[in-house]
């Protein structure tokens, strides 16, 4: 009887191992509900999403701190924030230009003449109103960006019609007091900030 067991366990392969994937599964008890094991199915997805989500918020960082110190002005340009100029160097009359931030800056000396016609201008005659008290802090001294403001060329002090500037890229004029008065330029010369810390000194910016 015992032969015939062994000759029928022989050729039903009775005795083949069969594998055990019980570690490979979700679950590791095949015996259990899914829903008891959710905490440690979810685990390494969770762990996954993390490091993802913190190595992008480093990147973001990086880029953000790179594209700022991109964008700051640069040591010669925060050097020229601020300009100082003697205004004795400076005649009657005369224009003086400096370089600021990059852009040339229009220091004009006017005279008693100048300075009434400028005031005697009819505002409501202008391309861009403004009355010259408007653009002056000093009656004396003009202090305009000297870039034209048709297509930024720089103008020519004490020329044109006006006796101001004149533009020689597309012909527009300007009056002593940097306004706006004949050709394509659509508004005044730029003002920049500026005040007189003592009565012969000028700071621009």
């Amino acid at each position: 009887m015992s032969f015939l067991r062994r000759i029928i366990s022989r050729f039903a392969h009775t005795d083949i191992r069969v594998p055990d994937f019980t570690p490979y599964r979700r679950t590791p008890n095949p015996c259990s509900r899914s829903s008891e094991s959710v905490p440690e199915r979810h685990l390494i997805p969770y762990m996954v999403t993390g490091t993802a989500v913190t190595v992008s918020l480093y990147a973001a960082k990086a880029e953000a701190l790179r594209y700022v110190q991109f964008m700051a002005a640069s040591a010669d340009v925060l050097a020229l924030a601020k300009i100082e100029i003697k205004l004795a160097d400076i005649p009657e009359g005369k224009n003086a230009t400096f370089k600021w931030r990059g852009k040339p800056l229009f220091i004009k000396h006017r005279t008693p003449e100048e300075i009434a016609t400028e005031r005697d201008v009819d505002v409501a005659t202008l391309r861009d109103p403004e009355h010259d008290s408007d653009r002056v802090k000093d009656p004396t001294w003009l202090v305009v960006i000297g870039v034209c403001t048709h297509l930024g060329c720089v103008p020519i002090a004490n020329a044109g019609d006006w006796g101001g500037y004149y533009c020689p890229c597309h012909g527009s004029h300007y009056d002593s007091s940097g306004r706006i008065r004949k050709g394509p330029a659509p508004t005044n010369l730029e003002v920049p900030e500026y005040h007189f810390p003592d009565e012969g000194t000028l700071v621009v910016g």
